[in-house]
C-alpha cells in the first residue's frame, strides 16, 4: 500500500509479514541490507516493539513524537517478523500526518519507506509513486499532496538510542539544539562525549546569555553530514525524506540508501 505521510509519500508492507516486507523492498529496488523503519500510531506502542529502551529515548519521545524523529533502539527478541538485516535493532517513528495516524491505528505497526524506486525522487502525491511502482502495489491511498503546502520536506532525524550516550546518525527535522534541550548528553553526528562535556561546562561557565534574534532566513540549522560508520548500528531508511538519503530510516530517498551501522551487539 502506498500512502500520505507527514513528509512523503510512504510504500507501506505487515511489519510482521516477512513476505510482504519482502516485496515492499523488491518494490523499491533495495536489498536486505537496507531494512525499513516501522511507523507505530501511539507511544505505548513502543514498549512492545523494543527493549532496553534508555531513559533518555523516552524523553526525545515524549517530545518529538508525532513528528520528524526516529529512534533506533533494540527490536523485541520475541517478536516473529523479519524486516532484513536489522542487526537485532528496530527504527521506530509517529508520522505527525492524520491520514497516516488513522490507517497505523486500524492496521498496528507498517514497515514504511518511500514511495519510489531507489535512487529515483520521492514521491509528494499517490499519482507520482504510482507512475514509478506501478503494478507491484495493490493499493494507492491519495490524501493530496504532501508534505502540506508550505512546509519543507525534510527528513526525520535519526537518532541511535542502542547505548548512553545517544548519537545523532542523520541530521533532519529536529536539530541538535532542539534535541539537547530535552537530553543535554546527546552527541552530534562525529562528535565524541568530551566535546558535549566541553560544551556544557562552557556554557554554564558562561552564565545565562541574552536571546538572540535569528534571521528567519537563518532559523533552521544547516543539515550535519553523515559520518563514516564503522561500529555503530546501523539506521534504517524511512518513509519521510526527499533531502538526505533514508536509512531503515524513513521513506525518504534522494539518493543511495544509507546502511545501519553495526555496535556488535545485535543494533540496527
Amino acid at each position: 500500500m502506498v500512502f500520505p505521510t507527514d513528509t512523503v509519500y510512504g510504500i507501506a508492507a505487515d511489519a510482521f509479514s516477512p513476505l510482504a516486507v519482502t516485496l515492499l523492498l523488491a518494490s523499491k529496488g533495495r536489498s536486505r541490507k537496507m531494512p525499513p523503519p516501522v511507523l507505530i500510531p501511539r507511544l505505548n506502542a513502543l514498549d512492545g516493539l523494543a527493549t532496553d529502551v534508555p531513559a533518555e529515548a523516552r524523553r526525545l519521545a515524549e517530545a518529538f513524537w508525532p513528528g520528524g524523529l526516529t529512534l533506533i533502539l533494540h527490536a523485541q527478541p520475541s517478536l516473529d517478523w523479519d524486516l532484513g538485516e536489522t542487526k537485532g535493532t528496530v527504527a521506530l517513528r509517529i508520522p505527525a500526518d492524520d491520514v497516516a495516524q488513522d490507517l497505523l491505528t486500524l492496521t498496528g505497526p507498517l514497515a514504511v519507506s518511500s514511495a519510489n524506486r531507489t535512487g529515483q525522487a520521492a514521491a509528494l502525491t499517490a499519482a507520482e509513486a504510482e507512475a514509478q511502482l506501478a503494478e507491484s502495489v495493490e493499493v494507492y491511498l491519495e490524501g493530496g499532496p504532501r508534505p502540506a503546502e508550505g512546509a519543507d520536506a525534510l527528513p526525520s532525524t535519526i537518532v541511535d538510542a542502542t547505548a548512553v550516550p545517544l548519537r545523532v546518525v542523520r541530521q533532519g527535522a529536529i536539530s541538535l539544539e532542539r534535541l539537547r534541550e530535552v537530553v543535554p548528553s546527546v552527541l552530534g553526528a562525529g562528535e565524541e562525549p568530551e566535546a558535549v562535556e566541553d560544551v556544557a561546562a562552557a556554557a554554564e561557565a558562561a552564565g545565562p546569555a541574552e536571546p538572540a534574534v535569528v534571521p528567519a532566513e537563518t532559523a533552521e540549522p544547516a543539515l550535519v553530514p553523515e559520518p563514516a560508520v564503522s561500529a555503530e548500528p546501523a539506521v534504517h531508511p524511512e518513509p519521510v525524506e526527499t533531502v538526505a538519503p533514508a536509512v531503515h530510516p524513513e521513506p525518504v530517498e534522494t539518493g543511495a540508501p544509507v546502511e545501519r551501522p553495526s555496535t556488535g551487539a545485535g543494533t540496527a
